[in-house]
């Protein structure tokens, strides 16, 4: 089956690859956009995340579980 698109005959086969061509070259443009504000380091992203605890006791908390998850991630690298 084709189409007349402007005084010219074009299969269906071509207007599906066509809109699919398109779509997928949107896709590709919008992702190439800079990825500048990530961190390089872990220590850039320690400064670069607050922690917005409600009490002095909830701020130690968090650190403490996090430097013990750390520990565990390193120990657990190691192993294999």
């Amino acid at each position: 089956m084709t189409y007349t698109i402007l005084g010219r005959a074009v299969a269906k086969e071509h207007l599906s690859m066509g809109v699919l061509g398109s779509i997928a070259g949107f896709v590709l443009y919008k992702n190439m956009g800079s990825k500048a504000g990530a961190p390089k380091t872990v220590a850039e992203a320690r400064q670069a995340v607050p922690i917005n605890a409600g009490s002095s006791e909830e701020e130690l908390f968090i650190r403490k579980f996090i430097a013990d998850a750390e520990k565990e991630g390193a120990a657990g690298s190691s192993k294999h």
